[in-house]
């Protein structure tokens, strides 16, 4: 009775942190005066060329789906690398957005735009099963941009909200209790890890064992400490 209604209050601290999280969304925001720039960003344009023809409205629309927009603090976005034991500065690689299949038909894309898309599938790095994705035919007519990254607004902000938020993060934390609360509130997430965790301990012979029994273990066995 004791552990179910220690789960039971697990469960109603996650609601509450759920839904002051979601307050903390729904402040909004307030103008930033004056607005100050931060880092530069990168995102794909138009080629000159495209920009100018007849169809250059086509093929915003279609960038206006596909574009991807990334964040450096270096205006040449470029990232260290190591290479054969050397550190070097490298360009940070930047492609279209490469929709899965249920993203892709979510975008609404016509018929003619479409047909400017072929599929491919790939494995992702933690999964097995392959996923369909679309690639754009001809990413010739875009060019990648930076320009600087100008904060003109910032969220409005809560000092009793968010005092609420940390004190409930910091018991969860400070207790590890974060573990517990993820298997009985979203079960599969999070269930795997704790399964494995548990299977880990039954079978890891220095669990709960003081280090002098640990070593007079192994020197029984014959090894030298």
């Amino acid at each position: 009775m004791v552990y179910e209604d220690f789960d039971k209050y697990l469960i109603q601290l996650d609601k509450e942190e759920y839904a002051l999280n979601e307050q903390k969304r729904n402040l909004g925001w307030e103008p930033l005066i004056p607005p100050v720039q931060k880092g530069w960003k990168r995102f794909f344009v138009l080629r000159d060329d495209v920009a100018v023809s007849k169809n250059a409205e086509f093929f915003q629309a279609i960038l206006n789906k596909i574009n991807t927009y990334q964040w450096s603090y270096r205006k040449d976005f470029k990232v260290k690398k190591r290479r054969y034991g050397k550190k070097k500065y490298v360009v940070k690689n930047q492609k279209l957005l490469q929709p899965c299949q249920w993203y892709f038909a979510k975008l609404d894309f016509t018929d003619n735009e479409k047909a400017l898309f072929h599929e491919i599938f790939e494995i992702e790095k933690r999964g097995k099963t392959p996923i369909k994705r679309y690639v754009f035919n001809e990413p010739w007519r875009f060019r990648l941009k930076v320009s600087p990254n100008i904060i003109t607004k910032v969220r409005i902000k809560d000092g009793e909200l968010e005092s609420k938020i940390d004190r409930i993060e910091n018991y969860i934390k400070r207790n590890d209790f974060r573990k517990r609360q993820e298997k009985i509130t979203r079960g599969y997430f999070k269930y795997k890890y704790w399964d494995n965790l548990e299977k880990y301990n039954e079978i890891n012979p220095f669990v709960n064992k003081p280090l002098i029994r640990i070593m007079d273990e192994l020197k029984a066995e014959g090894l030298n400490i």
